[in-house]
């Protein structure tokens, strides 16, 4: 189980470290609209709130690996805890990986940024899917609470409506920003290949 508990950990420290390595890698986009000296100082509301609850949940599901069981699911969760292991880490190879095909087309959630430099990504799971990387995010995460035999699994599934609602938001911001994303929409679907 602390094996378990280690692997589980150290996805999610691995899943972040990517992330700051890459917003770090890149480059500077004078094109996107970087607002005001007094901006920069001093996020939006609504960003310092994104930011909150994003660090709020990385601690909650850091702490949660080092806990004991969590509202467990069942007493023999030995099928449980390999099944959720398993979507884990698919999980967490298909954010990084996805993560690391947009590149610089990446935009950080609480900006949303499209600068004249965005191109549309369509290799790799984009080949498929325009969101692999909230559907490896989510994957991670039920994998996480199965892993760890958690009733909280269920807490996922209420972050569907959310990220759906960040997805359509995306597109919308994509069609007005690049002439053939409507295109690329008609041939791929958005969270699971050939379906949806």
């Amino acid at each position: 189980m602390l094996i378990l508990k280690i692997y589980l950990l150290a996805g999610l420290v691995v899943h972040k470290a990517v992330w700051e390595f890459m917003k770090r890698q890149r480059p500077v986009d004078p094109s996107a609209n970087q607002g005001s000296v007094h901006d920069k100082a001093r996020p939006s509301l609504l960003t310092q709130m994104i930011k909150a609850t994003k660090i709020a949940i990385l601690i909650g599901i850091a702490v949660q690996t080092v806990l004991p069981d969590v509202l467990p699911i069942s007493s023999n969760a030995l099928i449980l805890r390999i099944a959720g292991l398993l979507i884990y880490s698919a999980g967490l190879w298909i954010a990084i990986h996805s993560r690391k095909e947009l590149g610089a087309n990446w935009s950080d959630i609480e900006t949303g940024r499209i600068s004249d430099r965005h191109q549309i990504v369509s290799k790799g799971p984009y080949r498929f899917i325009r969101h692999p990387i909230y559907v490896g995010d989510l994957l991670l995460l039920f994998g996480l609470e199965l892993a760890l035999n958690s009733w909280l699994v269920l807490g996922v599934l209420l972050l569907a409506p959310v990220v759906l609602r960040q997805a359509l938001r995306e597109e919308k911001k994509l069609v007005g920003s690049l002439p053939r994303y409507a295109e690329y929409c008609s041939s791929t679907k958005r969270f699971i290949p050939f379906v949806v």
